[in-house]
C-alpha cells in the first residue's frame, strides 16, 4: 500500500466554512466511494483552528489550506482520486499537488501523556490542533544526514519537549507531477488544545518557569535549524479529519 498526500494551497482570505464543507462533505464521501481508496483523512484550515502557527507564513504566499491524505494499493491506480480532488479544488481556486510519501506513525494518541487513545468517530474532526509543516531539506545536505537528524534526534527531542498528542512524519518519495513545490517532509502534530500552539509556556513544557521555556526554545532551534532552513520551512495550523484508517 502507498500513501499519496495531496497538498493544496490558496488565497489566504478564503472562506474557512466553504472550504471545510466542500472537503468534508462533499469531496470525502465520493473519496471514500472509491474502491482503490484503503484509507483517508485530511487536515483542513477550518474556523476551529483560527490560531498562528509557531512559524508565520509570508506574506503574499499562496497559503496551505488542506492536505489530503488517501492510501492506495499503488499509486498508479490514483486516476480517479487524482480526477475528484482536482474538479473539487477547481471549484474552491485551489491548487493541488500530490506527493507519493513513506509514513512513520511516531506516536498515536493514547501513547503520550498528554492525551488518551481516540476515541471520536470517522469524519469528527478530532480534538484539539493539528500544524502541519512543510519540509524542505536544504541545498548541501547529504539526504541520509538529514533523514537521521530528523528521525534520530529531532523526532525524540521534541516529543520530550512538547506536549504532542500525535505524531505523523511523512517522508517524501516521489512528487506527482513536474511542477510540485519541492518538498522532502510533511509532518502532522496534533496538540491538545489551540492554546497549547498559542501559549510559548504550554508549547514548550514551561511549567510556568520562563527560564524553562527559553532553554526548551533554545535547545528547539538547535535541532531544528541543524536540518532545516527556516526560510523555507512553512507551517499552519488547522483540524485533523480521519475518515478512514488503512487497517479498517
Amino acid at each position: 500500500m502507498e500513501k499519496v498526500i495531496w497538498v493544496a494551497r490558496g488565497a489566504a482570505d478564503a472562506d474557512r466554512v466553504d472550504l471545510r464543507d466542500a472537503l468534508v462533505g462533499g469531496l470525502a464521501p465520493t473519496l471514500l466511494a472509491e474502491p482503490t481508496v484503503k484509507g483517508l483523512s485530511m487536515a483542513i484550515d477550518d474556523p476551529a483552528s483560527d490560531v498562528a502557527a509557531p512559524v508565520p507564513w509570508p506574506e503574499g504566499e499562496p497559503v496551505l489550506l488542506a492536505t489530503i491524505s488517501t492510501w492506495l494499493a499503488a499509486y498508479d491506480h490514483r486516476a480517479a482520486v487524482e480526477d475528484r480532488i482536482t474538479t473539487t479544488a477547481e471549484a474552491l481556486d485551489l491548487v493541488v499537488h500530490g506527493y507519493v510519501v513513506t509514513e512513520s506513525l511516531y506516536t498515536e494518541y493514547g501513547e503520550s501523556e498528554w492525551c488518551g487513545p481516540r476515541d471520536w468517530p470517522d469524519g469528527v474532526r478530532s480534538p484539539g490542533v493539528l500544524t502541519v509543516g512543510l519540509l524542505q531539506r536544504p541545498a548541501g545536505h547529504d539526504r541520509l544526514a538529514w533523514l537521521r537528524h530528523w528521525h534520530g534526534v529531532q523526532s525524540p527531542e521534541s516529543a520530550e519537549l512538547q506536549p504532542r498528542c500525535r505524531y505523523v512524519r511523512n517522508l517524501v518519495a516521489l512528487p506527482l507531477a513536474d511542477d510540485a513545490p519541492p518538498l522532502d517532509g510533511i509532518v502532522d502534530e496534533a496538540w491538545p488544545s489551540n492554546a497549547h500552539v498559542a501559549d510559548p509556556d504550554l508549547f514548550y513544557n514551561g511549567g510556568g518557569d520562563p527560564a524553562v521555556v527559553q532553554a526548551h526554545v533554545e535547545r528547539m532551534l538547535t535541532n531544528v535549524t541543524a536540518f532545516l532552513d527556516l526560510d523555507t520551512f512553512r507551517s499552519a495550523t488547522m483540524g485533523e479529519y480521519l475518515f478512514r484508517t488503512p487497517s479498517a
